[in-house]
């Protein structure tokens, strides 16, 4: 997610907060991550609810002996308005992904686990729904 980060900047998305249990990314409307139809672009949701979730991954596998890989295996979305102003994406997930990392270490197998990332607009209306799968496996030798 790290060597992202260069291209989620210039398509404008902001870590408002993030914590062991939720992560929010906001990213504001704007003439590059517009669709031909004046809103913004699927693929610029995509990427700020991946980050809402990834982020809580990213936090619980860094460093961690043994090593954890993590790795995106599933998406799901739903477009439920058009996105015309700052869209704000929640992930309040981490106690479920950390979970599965402890899973993952202790049965020695992959573990996956699916995280929920939601949209809204600045009238707090959802404008899109995310379902991202993370697959996560132990580096044990």
């Amino acid at each position: 997610m790290l060597q992202r980060l260069p291209a989620a900047l210039f398509a404008g998305l902001r870590i408002k907060t993030f914590d062991e249990q939720h992560a929010v990314v906001t990213v504001k409307y704007k003439w590059f991550n517009q669709n031909p139809f004046r809103s913004m672009y699927f693929a610029i949701q995509s990427m700020a609810a991946e980050m809402s979730s990834g982020l809580l991954a990213s936090g619980q596998v860094y460093h961690r002996k043994p090593a954890v890989s993590m790795l995106v295996v599933g998406l799901e979305a739903k477009f439920l308005k058009k996105a015309v102003d700052t869209v704000t994406f929640t992930c309040n997930d981490g106690q479920a992904i950390s979970q599965a990392i402890e899973s993952c270490i202790d049965r020695g197998e992959s573990v996956t686990v699916r995280a929920q990332s939601t949209g809204r607009n600045e009238a707090g209306e959802i404008v899109s729904e995310f379902w991202i799968t993370w697959s996560f496996k132990s580096k044990t030798p």
